[in-house]
């Protein structure tokens, strides 16, 4: 099984590696950039205008790839429908803020109440077809049944990721190369557990990320927008959740779960003390702020990435320690 995914993996890459600069080329036309934070780092003011909503490059490549590679079955389906879903609303967030120039966006009750309906649709068809509600807990051998309350767990594990990734998206290639490590992992975990469809779609997204970091490195001449990062954090609950890795999702894309931590520990400190813990929030902007270049924050946070992944990895699949 191993041949064919890395195959689709690869077919994905060069999918990507193709439609990204003609993507670059059409945005640049109709002047479609991104907009950035008055109050973020100085270094990032340059990057104004810069082409976004590249996620539509890495979301088409995963499709085509998945549609002729992928056997297509309900976990394929249902996988696909939660991350294209995601990509839905952040869709609209992107061309509200980009094209039509609305500053605000998708408002954040909208992205929930959409986000609620899709995940209900899934956890609905999921455990009618058999889904576990047993979920275990990391390190222990304690196992929890969540029963009626599974599809809660669910819906946080969705709101949770996507905007994790969400977060993490400020700097170039960060979410991109951190989502992908946490994807191997997924796609190592899947293999091992037979799920052929699952395997197919970490593959063919970790080969389009990779085809669309080529053009995301820093300095990006394309980033990748809500569509990208809500659709990717979203993969990754997914995954997860079909894997029956639920908390291990904590530990395998620990990065985002730091990056998130930091933003609410900001916040939580600041409204209690009028102080901050972190020179600016999320944590990649705090390095930043520290004087580390962009690429030294990137590659040290892709390492702990790894680091979280292996971990990560290990802790749910004992057949893989030494």
């Amino acid at each position: 099984m191993t041949g064919p995914v890395y195959s689709a993996a690869f077919v994905a890459f060069l999918l990507s590696v193709i439609i990204c600069p003609i993507f670059i080329r059409y945005f640049r036309r109709r002047r479609y950039g991104q907009q950035i934070r008055k109050d973020g780092p100085r270094g990032h003011f340059y990057k104004a205008g810069t082409p976004t909503m590249g996620g539509i490059v890495f979301l088409l490549s995963l499709f085509i790839t998945t549609f002729f590679f992928a056997p297509k079955t309900l976990l394929l389906m249902l996988t696909l429908f939660m991350i294209f879903s995601s990509a839905f609303l952040g869709f609209i967030d992107d061309y509200q803020k980009v094209v039509q120039r609305r500053s605000l966006g998708l408002r954040a009750r909208e992205k929930l109440l959409g986000q609620f309906i899709f995940a209900l649709v899934f956890s609905f068809v999921l455990l009618l077809s058999g889904h576990s509600t047993v979920v275990d807990i990391p390190f222990t051998a304690i196992q929890v049944d969540f029963g009626v309350f599974y599809p809660l767990l669910i819906f946080v594990m969705v709101i949770g990721f996507s905007n994790a990734v969400n977060l993490t998206d400020g700097i170039d290639g960060l979410a991109g190369g951190t989502a992908i490590l946490a994807l191997l992992a997924f796609l190592i975990l899947a293999s091992l557990q037979g799920l052929e469809e699952i395997a197919y779609v970490c593959g063919a997204l970790i080969g389009a990320c990779f085809g669309f970091l080529i053009f995301n490195l820093h300095p990006a001449r394309i980033f990748m927008g809500d569509v990208g990062s809500l659709s990717l954090g979203t993969a990754l609950a997914t995954v997860a959740i079909l894997t029956k890795a639920e908390f291990s999702l904590l530990i395998i894309g620990g990065v985002f779960v730091l990056e998130t931590l930091s933003v609410i520990v900001q916040v939580i400190y600041f409204r209690l003390t009028g102080k901050r813990v972190f020179l600016m929030a999320p944590l990649h902007h705090h390095f930043e702020m520290k004087g580390w270049s962009e690429w030294h924050v990137v590659t040290g946070f892709w390492a702990l990435g790894f680091c979280f992944a292996v971990v990560g990895l290990l802790e749910v699949t004992p057949i893989l320690r030494w």
